[in-house]
């Protein structure tokens, strides 16, 4: 009997649909969120890239723009992902290392030297410091002069994923709730084109789910955010369309086609029931990245062929944005002519391949049809079983998502030991490799110029300004008010990400795995 990695068994043949037909840009938008796709216009085309400085990380931005990239995604560094400087104690070894190193706004403003921010959309990956990194973003615009109304982009700002499968978490979970909440509320105000969230299946794939288990856990963290949303007196058909999500594309082609066919079903759905009544409101936009985890170090070029397979099904699947991984990604940071070929793979299905030309080609395939109904049933069963815990806060916050999580890993590494699970060049067809792939590692003296920096910016400052901006974001941290209105003034005054962080953590504290 075959399965499939969520364990649904693939039949040999498959000889009928009794399915309802729905052109896409219809409710439940199983087919696609607009009725003309991708003939009106392509996804956007990022390449995910930081590393280094902000210096380094700005000229690897205006390369990727050179090269065709119509959007940017920024990776941050392990210390600015949770609220340290890099002139911190703990951040010692991984300043820049795996992504760019942003203290002060004025390495925000460095970032995107020579670039507008009203002609770019730019994702930032980035959860418990979301709110200070969109500041700095915003205060940057700000002082470029752009029309804040016209300012596109998103911020991943999903904290649930982090304490189920990632870990760049800082504080407990309720108040990381409320920040996300604060976000939406004054996005809706200030920044109304910008995506405020987008909820990640990619890490939860990442972490070792399966592909029903990413689809499930993914939407049961949406469904809380919107929940959290709701009871803050917030209109779902407002925020609701500035909602996104982040799935992973694996190696299985159609059950990857299936699973976001189903997503798109399934959160229509979950939204209608919410009480949405915007057609905008009710669609599941989402940007794609191809399997980090399945990238081999092993003949890494073979994960070229990898990556087209899984960035075809993304586009099969009717992503809005996709970002392609480097083939040398599982030895090092991507080297420019490996983030090239990935852009390249990119254009090549975008405009040599005709896949683009109708919408969803696969639609009323038998058998994508019945894989694509089979992963939504499987993964409202597992939704259903999170409901009954209290919804997916009580599900991380018990640790039954973990755990899952965790079982899922465990099996499919057996199943490779055991030669279920066939991964070339890794369990079966290896050869002995020969001659050293070109590697990009990052200096640790980046910490040192990063430190001086820091000292700079605070040796120019005004010190009172920064106190007093300080001292009201803890007044609002405690009172219930909205944050971002401060976090935006300390950002202004020149107060480091730390510094920020710190003010927060003394009042929310920090979380702590039981």
């Amino acid at each position: 009997m075959k399965k499939n990695s969520s364990g649904i068994e693939i039949k040999e043949i498959y000889t009928e649909f009794n399915g309802e037909h729905v052109p896409a840009g219809q409710f439940p938008y199983k087919r696609g969120i607009r009725n003309d796709m991708y003939r009106g216009r392509l996804w956007t085309m990022r390449q995910y890239a930081g590393f280094s400085t902000a210096e380094e990380s700005n000229k690897r931005y205006h390369y990727l723009l050179d090269q065709g990239t119509t959007g940017l995604s920024v990776a941050f560094d392990l210390p600015t992902q949770i609220g340290y400087d890099s002139d911190h104690a703990m951040s010692e070894g991984e300043v820049g290392k795996v992504g760019v190193a942003i203290d002060t706004l004025s390495d925000m403003d460095t970032l995107f030297k020579g670039i507008n921010l009203e002609q770019v959309t730019t994702s930032m990956t980035i959860n418990a410091t979301a709110s200070t990194l969109l500041c700095m973003y915003v205060a940057l615009a700000k002082q470029q002069g752009a029309d804040l109304s016209k300012i596109g982009g998103t911020i991943q700002n999903d904290i649930l994923k982090e304490y189920a499968a990632r870990g760049t978490y800082i504080y407990p979970v309720r108040p990381s709730m409320r920040i996300i909440t604060d976000i939406f509320e004054w996005c809706s105000l200030e920044l109304p084109k910008w995506n405020t969230i987008s909820i990640s299946g990619y890490h939860i794939r990442e972490a070792g789910s399966t592909a029903v288990q990413e689809l499930a856990f993914t939407l049961a963290n949406g469904k809380a955010y919107v929940e959290s949303a709701i009871a803050k007196g917030l209109d779902i058909n407002v925020f609701g369309k500035r909602l996104s999500f982040f799935f992973n594309a694996h190696n299985d082609f159609f059950e990857e086609i299936a699973k976001f066919r189903a997503a798109r079903v399934l959160w229509a759905q979950i939204m209608k029931d919410l009480g949405a009544t915007d057609p905008s409101a009710m669609m599941c936009r989402f940007h794609t990245q191809t399997g980090g985890s399945t990238l081999t170090a092993q003949q890494p070029e073979n994960n070229i062929t990898r990556v087209t397979l899984q960035a075809l099904a993304a586009v099969l699947g009717g992503t809005q944005s996709l970002h392609t991984n480097g083939y040398d990604e599982a030895l090092n940071l991507p080297t420019e002519k490996a983030a090239r070929i990935a852009l390249r793979t990119q254009q090549i299905i975008g405009y040599e391949s005709g896949v683009v030309n109708t919408v969803d080609p696969l639609g009323g395939s038998f058998y994508v049809e019945a894989l694509t109904e089979s992963m939504a049933a499987k993964a409202q069963e597992l939704m259903a079983q999170i409901d009954l815990m209290g919804g997916a806060v009580s599900a991380v916050e018990q640790g039954w998502m973990q755990e899952e999580i965790a079982r899922s890993s465990y099996d499919f590494q057996k199943s490779m030991e055991r030669k279920d699970q066939i991964i070339v060049g890794v369990n079966q067809f290896q050869t002995q490799e020969t001659g050293a792939m070109p590697s990009f590692k990052i200096d640790d003296s980046i910490r040192q110029q990063q430190s001086e920096k820091i000292q700079q910016i605070k040796n120019q400052r005004n010190a009172e300004n920064v106190k007093k901006a300080l001292e009201n974001l803890s007044d609002s941290c405690k009172n219930e008010q909205n944050v971002m209105p401060k976090i935006l003034e300390s950002v202004e005054s020149l107060a480091t990400l730390g510094e920020i962080a710190d003010t927060m953590r003394n009042v929310f504290g920090e979380y702590q795995i039981h």
